[in-house]
């Protein structure tokens, strides 16, 4: 029966189409990048990149047009179009575009509220880069600025004047957690004694936290749709994610195109929170996980979670996902 299933699927257009273009990608990707060397000493190193380009802009030309004309919406389906997914097909839907987003949202400066209330003691010194300061007890200008008359406030009164509104940039550039380790898979990213490894936010989870944002997006997306082509489709960029970076893994360890040096191979991982689980991060499972809470963004991952929530309670009510009648039917015969 499952061999009967995969025939069905091989001479399906609609699948042939969602795997092939996606497939084309990969494989192009992975012959220019594995023979890199020869390719530069041949062409010369805008040669190379112009070849490489070329036919990435080629192979994702095919993506767009198979999903456009062949794929979206054809049958077969996992359900019937116009119904909702199961509830544990919206949860994993959710689980899945909330780590893709929340992973996104950390390459990013971390978000803060614009308006900060401090008190009177509080140093104003960072008002200049930070904003400024709103308050209605305020003094008045010329008391501030100490001008003549016995009436001047003191820089002292005026600091212990009560709580008052900063306002400040809602992107914190200085924080922390928006630093990540300095060039990565390098001997740069291990600590000053030479053996451990300089993690930090999401160093930890994966060497690819781009790729892996990309496909996870893609694989909670395919949950939501009825049309099985369409999520063979959308499941695709996870599959550049596991054969694109375990393939970028191995040449920087063969040193092509980049580093990654042993000690830092031994406590990251491709796959995500797989080095995490596996207990290869200093302090074992549960402090790696600890480590990287402190290390998150939270606000940005909250953002990120309610906009994947928003998104799964939208488009898991159903009511779309197919082609029209008689439209399905001539993209099966394709």
């Amino acid at each position: 029966m499952a061999a009967a299933g995969a025939a069905a699927a091989t001479t399906n257009a609609a699948m042939r189409w969602a795997a092939g273009g996606w497939s084309l990608f990969i494989a192009e990707n992975l012959i220019l990048s594995e023979n890199r060397t020869w390719l530069i000493q041949q062409l010369g190193d805008e040669g190379y990149h112009g070849l490489y380009g070329t036919l990435s802009t080629v192979a994702m030309g095919s993506v767009a047009y198979g999903y456009r004309y062949k794929v979206r919406g054809a049958g077969p389906f996992a359900f019937a179009p116009g119904t909702r997914p199961s509830p544990p097909a919206l949860a994993a839907s959710f689980v899945l575009q909330a780590l893709a987003l929340g992973m996104a949202s950390q390459s990013a400066p971390k978000l803060q509220i614009p308006v900060e209330l401090v008190n009177g003691g509080s140093d104003d010194s960072h008002t200049a880069a930070s904003g400024s300061i709103v308050s209605g007890s305020d003094p008045a200008p010329g008391r501030l600025a100490g001008g003549g008359g016995g009436g001047s406030t003191p820089p002292a009164a005026t600091r212990e004047s009560g709580s008052r509104f900063k306002i400040r940039c809602p992107f914190d550039f200085t924080d922390s957690r928006s630093q990540t380790g300095v060039a990565k898979g390098t001997p740069a990213q291990l600590k000053a004694d030479g053996q451990t490894v300089d993690l930090h936010g999401l160093d930890r989870v994966t060497r690819h936290p781009g790729l892996w944002s990309f496909g996870l997006l893609g694989l909670g997306n395919a949950l939501l749709v009825p049309s099985i082509p369409t999520r063979l489709w959308l499941s695709m960029p996870a599959m550049v994610a596991l054969i694109g970076g375990s393939h970028t893994d191995s040449r920087h360890r063969r040193g092509m195109g980049g580093q990654l040096c042993e000690q830092v191979d031994e406590v990251t991982s491709n796959i995500p929170f797989l080095a995490m689980l596996m207990g290869r991060q200093d302090g074992g499972v549960v402090d790696s996980f600890v480590a990287l809470g402190d290390e998150l963004k939270v606000l940005n991952g909250a953002l990120a979670a309610a906009a994947a929530a928003l998104w799964v309670a939208r488009r898991g009510r159903g009511g779309g996902g197919a082609r029209p009648p008689s439209m399905s039917g001539a993209g099966l015969a394709r």
